[in-house]
């Protein structure tokens, strides 16, 4: 069974790439059964901000690792003297890195006993990126969750949320620099589906 292939194409920003998911296709893909029970996600989730949590220490060795696992092969991503050539000023991450910081984020949503999600009947729609810079080696990130979109789809619900992920400077002021915003889409498929 083949899944759908995500695409990549330019940002509309001009700040990078941004890789798409294609959903509806693939394994999974199902028709719609007049017989589905009623939403049971909490329709007042849209709105709902979840502040920063944990912070995610980027290192060199998880750097090397994901782009081993994505098939990233770029010398920036694995030796530090061949980024800083291009001007970096570690081992830069490949732009899908940024989904480990993303989901970390998206755990609050999943794990918030009132949005009423049960996390084995999610199916994962759709990912977006758009990168405001690349994340390096040495980063310090953060991410605030904002739930944009809830949507009743059947007996189930789409739930479309955006992860800000910021860089913390400043060492014992923690500012913070924009590094990434990425959109997510689930669908939370309802009894009997």
């Amino acid at each position: 069974m083949i899944a759908a292939l995500p695409s990549v194409k330019p940002s509309t920003t001009g700040h990078g790439m941004t890789a798409t998911a294609r959903p509806g296709f693939g394994a999974g893909a199902r028709t719609r059964d007049a017989r589905l029970e009623p939403m049971t996600i909490n329709p007042d989730l849209q709105g709902r901000s979840y502040p920063a949590a944990e912070v995610y220490d980027v290192g060199r060795e998880k750097i090397r690792e994901f782009a081993r696992a994505v098939k990233a092969t770029h010398p920036a991503h694995f030796d530090v003297e061949a980024a800083k050539a291009l001007g970096h000023k570690d081992l830069v991450a490949p732009p899908t890195f940024a989904i480990i910081i993303a989901q970390r984020a998206d755990a609050q949503l999943i794990e918030d006993p009132d949005a009423g999600i049960d996390f084995s009947r999610v199916v994962h729609a759709d990912q977006r990126f758009i990168h405001h810079r690349p994340i390096f080696a040495g980063d310090r990130l953060v991410a605030e969750l904002h739930v944009d979109g809830v949507r009743a789809m059947g007996g189930g619900a789409m739930i479309t949320t955006r992860q800000e992920i910021f860089a913390l400077t400043d060492g014992g002021n923690e500012s913070r620099e924009a590094v990434a915003t990425t959109t997510s889409s689930i669908l939370v498929r309802g009894e009997g589906q």
